[in-house]
């Protein structure tokens, strides 16, 4: 279930970035702005939107990440049907679910058809070797066959014909349509500092008016919180009791993990199998890779600001035994 907060509205002329709207998926125009001085009550899909983003009159910062609705699994059934019936969470910032629902619909469902028939087997998990994840690949597969390519996006300073400054903003999965171009990245297990360039690239990527939304896709909640249950599942089933057994399935210990597992064995006298889960989860998914708390943070602080953005974050449900 996609988490959602609180907007509220103030009486203004002109409609400042974030400020909430009136929306119905009936509608066959973008709504017009609301101008009471008030706190708007849900009242579902059909009814209205609160968006993403909360202005202080004082700073203009952003303050309330994601757009409320009375319903929230009645609205994700109608934008993205088959993450809602998965688990996916899902956040949208900065009107970015008027901007896709609206101008780009296709995205919307090429992503949601993408998506929900994923599988991470567990194996795939637990295997070493460096590179992208499999599912990373298999992802890319797919949505090259949606027509979602690597671009780089090159943008010139020029002064009287002459370029002065040249910068480059490489992004992995980018789908050009008739209304403008969505950008997209997959986090699946990096150093948490690649929120920061990503979210970054977008924000400045957006202002040059080259993308109209951006989005990522990271581990979930779930997934990163029942990552030790599901390796341990993982080393029970295959009766795991030594690092000798860990061969047959193309897991090589790194000289740190097998330092940490034997020192914890001989302290606290566990077993293999929890002791080698707890190590292998801690230092391949640690807290500093990315995951979806991790992505939150830094969009709950502002970064990427005011850039469209769509979060989604993979269920531990689609991990298969």
């Amino acid at each position: 279930m996609p988490s959602y907060s609180h907007c509220n509205t103030r009486k203004t002329s002109a409609p400042p970035p974030g400020i909430c709207h009136s929306y119905s998926s009936k509608d066959p125009v973008p709504p017009s702005w609301h101008t009471d001085e008030t706190d708007i009550g849900a009242t579902g899909c059909q009814g209205v939107l609160r968006n993403h983003t909360d202005y202080d009159d004082r700073d203009q910062s952003r303050r309330s990440s994601a757009a409320v609705f009375d319903s929230g699994e009645a609205c994700m059934s109608e934008l993205l049907p088959g993450l809602g019936s998965l688990g996916f969470e899902v956040e949208f910032h900065s009107h970015a679910e008027a901007i896709l629902s609206i101008d780009f619909p296709e995205v919307l469902v090429e992503l949601d058809q993408t998506l929900s028939t994923i599988k991470i087997p567990i194996d795939s998990l637990v295997r070493g070797g460096g590179g992208e994840h499999e599912l990373t690949q298999e992802l890319r597969r797919r949505l090259a066959t949606r027509l979602w390519h690597k671009h780089n996006f090159e943008i010139k300073k020029l002064i009287d014909g002459i370029e002065r400054e040249s910068i480059s903003h490489e992004v992995d999965h980018v789908r050009s349509c008739e209304n403008g171009k969505v950008a997209l990245e997959i986090e699946w297990n990096n150093k948490d500092p690649f929120f920061d360039r990503d979210l970054e690239n977008f924000k400045r990527l957006h202002a040059e008016a080259a993308i109209s939304v951006g989005i990522i896709l990271t581990r979930g909640t779930s997934l990163q919180n029942g990552l030790r249950s599901k390796i341990l599942e993982f080393a029970r089933s295959r009766k795991i009791k030594s690092f000798n057994d860990l061969v047959p399935f193309g897991i090589s210990p790194t000289a740190r993990q097998e330092s940490l597992v034997t020192s914890r064995l001989a302290r606290n006298g566990d077993v293999f199998a929890e002791a080698w889960a707890d190590v292998f989860v801690s230092d391949k998914f640690g807290q500093a890779t990315t995951h979806w708390r991790k992505l939150e943070e830094r969009v709950h602080r502002g970064v990427g600001n005011p850039c469209p953005l769509l979060l989604i974050g993979i269920p531990l449900g689609v991990v298969t035994p």
